[in-house]
């Protein structure tokens, strides 16, 4: 069937559970930011999140290509400076706010990667969802909050790409344990000083550790398997809806509610994305680490990490 996994889980629900984990661990993560900053916070879910990555998977070094190095580190460099400058911008303005200013990162890959310009129609339904949930107008948005978001939204539209292109050389989350430690490395210079110099109660350590359990081990492994099967186009668009799961998860975590125009602008992004998720499964592709068929071949894949 289109779109599901090899578990009969359907690739689009994959996604959606992601993108709920990933806002969740975002409000969660506000109380956390208070003690030791958005770049301390950051770094401590990529630290633990590795920790995590490495006993669940338990990757093998010596089936990494030489080939898969600059991938590999460009993921992580950009899944670490996504969750840091996003965590800044949650610091700064409301969590579906960001959000919304984030996902035109995505939004413009899914507009480039598109070789239909009908596809095209969903994007900008999308955008216009995006501007209503935004409210620009009102010209009272915190600007390096929104500068933040838009740096988080332009790693995003990085990260989307290489993970799909790491996850299909890599099968489970063993990719994945390869990129997060080269996050936490990244952001360590960054991350490091502010947890030194943070105000560090008991109980942020293991605070730290549930939300990275969280994000990025539950939610970037699901987006890595569902990433596996879905066209750019598709789950770049289908991620419009977070924006909204930012505005329920803002407002049941950390209370913050939306006006009627912004919740105009939820319906317009839920809308474009499931659109756009229609016939978003990409042609059936072998495992990793098993051979491609002939017509689709360029050579044949080693076994995984």
């Amino acid at each position: 069937m289109r779109g599901r996994t090899g578990t009969g889980v359907p690739a689009w629900s994959m996604a959606v559970a992601a993108m709920l984990a990933v806002q969740l661990s975002n409000a969660l993560s506000v109380g956390v930011i208070d003690q030791v900053g958005a770049a301390g916070t950051a770094w401590l879910r990529m630290c633990f999140g590795a920790v995590f990555l490495w006993l669940i998977a338990r990757p093998r070094i010596r089936s990494v290509r030489r080939k898969d190095v600059p991938a590999l580190l460009a993921l992580g460099v950009a899944t670490g400076f996504m969750t840091t400058f996003f965590l800044a911008a949650v610091e700064r303005i409301p969590l579906g706010t960001a959000v919304a200013i984030e996902f035109l990162g995505p939004l413009t890959v899914a507009s480039v990667a598109s070789r239909d310009r009908r596809a095209l129609t969903w994007p900008l339904l999308a955008l216009a969802g995006v501007v209503l949930l935004t409210e620009p107008w009102r010209g009272d948005i915190d600007l390096a909050g929104a500068g933040f978001a838009l740096l988080a939204g332009t790693c995003w539209g990085l990260y989307n790409v290489l993970t799909q292109h790491v996850g299909d050389r890599f099968s489970g989350i063993s990719g994945l344990s390869l990129t997060i430690p080269v996050a936490a490395l990244a952001t360590m210079p960054v991350g490091l000083p502010q947890v030194i110099g943070g105000d560090v109660p008991w109980w942020v350590l293991p605070a730290a550790a549930g939300i990275a359990l969280i994000a990025p081990v539950i939610a970037f492994g699901l987006e890595m398997l569902a990433l596996h099967r879905m066209t750019h186009t598709a789950f770049g668009t289908l991620l419009s809806i977070e924006p909204a799961f930012g505005i329920l998860i803002g407002l049941l975590v950390l209370s913050q509610t939306p006006t009627l125009l912004q919740l105009v602008g939820i319906a317009l992004v839920i809308l474009a994305g499931a659109a756009a998720q229609r016939g978003g499964a990409r042609p059936p592709r072998p495992e990793a680490g098993t051979p491609a068929p002939p017509a689709a071949a360029k050579g044949p894949m080693p076994p995984p990490g």
